[in-house]
């Protein structure tokens, strides 16, 4: 008579699954919350925008090291975006419809061609809406514009982030007057920003037209800017390591022997098999 034999009590078999937890964070290119310098040259040259005209657009490089802190991190993110400007003296109710752009990049600056800077084509719109400021109410003081996307853009690792942003009023009254132009404040990172200024065309309406990409002073456009002070809000995949352990599904009448063979409970040949998570010897 065949004999069997319960040896230990098996491990059983499992399957594993990683967690990914959503984590958030942010980046601060210049001092955000502390830096005095707000770009005091001419108003065309103040990105993300300048309050004086009604159509305005602007570039801005976000070069991968100055986002280092994205290194080594999973499905990142870009979710909000926040400069700052400093009221100077306007008093005007200003509207702007705004619409923003991203792109990823291996670009670090501008390319030239003939000695002329180019614009970066765009069209992945990420953010649409509108700005509505009562100069008024912080006369002299600082005013944060916070844009949480529409769309949170998904940034590869090591890549550049190419911000377009495009102000647009409904005519050239409703600007600021004077040399209250409302300066943003600046990180001190040169030739990383490029600006475009009109009372007429929108910016999207010139990277449609005959000049695009070309930037230069006559066609209102500033080529030397410096980055606004930013804060960038990004989210990113953290994987957590096992979350949990499933035991497979028993079978009661089902053997394997040691080469991972099938067997059926009923006359089986000597040997050692595993059933049910369990060593069994046959004799």
């Amino acid at each position: 008579m065949k004999k069997f034999y319960m040896i230990l009590a098996a491990v059983a078999a499992m399957t594993m699954s990683a967690q990914a937890q959503e984590i958030q964070g942010t980046i601060e290119v210049g001092d955000f919350y502390n830096t005095t310098e707000t770009y005091n040259g001419s108003f065309f040259d103040s990105a993300p925008t300048t309050f004086y005209l009604a159509h305005t657009g602007a570039q801005m490089i976000y070069t991968a090291s100055e986002l280092a802190d994205l290194q080594g991190k999973d499905n990142i993110k870009i979710t909000k975006l926040c400069f700052r400007f400093l009221n100077n003296g306007a008093y005007e109710d200003i509207m702007r419809n705004v619409k923003i752009y991203m792109e990823a990049s291996d670009a670090t600056e501008f390319a030239v061609i003939k000695e002329v800077k180019q614009f970066f084509t765009f069209d992945n719109l990420v953010y649409e809406g509108v700005d509505e400021f009562s100069m008024l109410d912080f006369y002299y003081e600082d005013k944060i514009l916070e844009y949480t996307l529409d769309t949170p853009f998904e940034l590869p690792a090591g890549k550049s982030l190419i911000v377009t942003m495009v102000y647009d009023a409904e005519d050239d009254d409703n600007c600021t007057v004077g040399n209250d132009y409302a300066p943003f404040y600046t990180s001190g990172i040169r030739n990383q920003g490029m600006t475009y200024t009109d009372n007429t065309n929108s910016f999207v309406e010139y990277a449609q037209g005959e000049y695009f990409p070309d930037a230069t002073s006559m066609l209102g456009c500033g080529t030397n800017v410096e980055l606004p002070v930013t804060v960038i809000e990004y989210t990113y995949k953290k994987h957590t390591g096992i979350d949990e352990l499933k035991a497979t599904t028993a079978q009661d009448n089902i053997y394997y022997n040691l080469m991972g063979q099938k067997f059926e409970g009923n006359n089986l040949p000597a040997g050692i098999y595993i059933h049910n998570g369990q060593k069994v010897i046959v004799k």
